[in-house]
């Protein structure tokens, strides 16, 4: 998830746990522990782009550092400011909530979580949620500023649990709509007879109504999007090819095995002038229920990786308009 949505998330269930025995405080100290796993971005600071994109979400986002790191945070608050009444039991279930809660909103969109590093590599992922939905962040956002200024403490407690409560009623309405595309998704290919070994469904971006869907084979991608407010059963699919063979001069450049790792197979590679261009199509194409052959958000410059700085986010938001908007306001209402 997005930082802001962390912070203010983590800052609520710092109101719930320790809000009425650590004051205002708690606020500061929640949005600070839930945002901790993501101290892993100084990795960017000296790995090269298509490492650091391997170490994001690794060994700070797993359960080992949780178990680890939980009781040590809660020790060192324990020893903070003493003498105080917070029991160290309370310490421990506290930081460990707001890790695992940083944990849990991460495996649900596309970048996936490293839950078992260092014993293993697997990427945990539920493609269930956008990166940033508004709708998931703006009540706990509305309650924290709030909480900085309110002063009944029963009414603290409360909002900040009303501010979870919608968090979590919101994640599972992301599974339903979820649950509806794949239906639909799965009715669709089996009247078109399309066959494929893979696949998954996830959210374009800001909302979770429309969703991107892709199909693997052995050649490539049918790729399509579905509404959950889509009234005809079928799903326009446009096909990619995956082009391995073009990827034959530089087989053996290790930003290529990372970046295979990095994508859980889900690429395509084109030709752009002079270089090629390896496509992570998890992260969706810019603008594709508007331009059904528009480029991909995640596109590395193989023979320029110098050109591939922000590359998860360049591609978020490009050629995005008024007429883009509107289309996505229309593709999710069905039409």
């Amino acid at each position: 998830m997005d930082s802001l949505t962390h912070i203010v998330l983590g800052a609520c269930i710092g109101e719930v746990f320790i809000g009425k025995k650590f004051g205002k405080r708690a606020l500061l100290l929640g949005a600070v522990a839930q945002s901790l796993p993501d101290i892993d971005f100084v990795a960017s600071f000296w790995m090269p782009t298509t490492r650091d994109l391997i170490a994001h979400r690794g060994i700070t986002h797993s359960l080992l550092f949780l178990v680890l790191v939980s009781p040590l945070l809660a020790w060192l608050a324990d020893k903070w400011r003493r003498p105080h009444n917070i029991a160290f039991t309370t310490w421990v279930w506290f930081f460990a909530t707001e890790l695992m809660t940083h944990l849990a909103l991460d495996c649900f969109n596309a970048y996936g979580t490293g839950l078992l590093e260092p014993f293993s590599h697997k990427r945990f992922c539920v493609h269930a949620m956008f990166v940033a939905d508004p709708l998931f962040t703006i009540l706990p956002l509305v309650v924290t500023i709030a909480l900085l200024f309110m002063r009944t403490d029963h009414k603290r407690k409360r909002w900040a649990a009303i501010s979870i409560g919608w968090c979590i009623f919101y994640l599972i309405i992301d599974v339903v709509n979820k649950s509806i595309v794949e239906a639909a998704v799965y009715r669709a290919t089996g009247k078109k007879n399309i066959t494929y070994r893979r696949h998954f469904t996830t959210p374009t971006p800001l909302n979770n109504l429309l969703w991107y869907v892709v199909l693997e084979d052995d050649k490539g991608y049918h790729i399509g999007y579905r509404s959950v407010f889509d009234r005809k059963e079928d799903v326009d699919f446009t096909y990619f090819p995956r082009n391995d063979s073009l990827l034959n001069p530089v087989k053996d450049l290790d930003e290529l095995k990372d970046l295979f790792i990095f994508s859980q197979g889900y690429y395509t590679i084109e030709r752009e002038g002079n270089s090629l261009v390896f496509n992570d199509l998890r992260f969706g194409q810019m603008t594709g229920w508007y331009k059904p052959r528009a480029g991909f958000v995640f596109h590395y410059y193989l023979q320029r990786p110098y050109g591939n700085n922000m590359v998860v986010q360049r591609g978020r938001f490009a050629n995005w308009d008024k007429a883009v908007f509107k289309s996505m306001l229309h593709r999710i209402k069905g039409e």
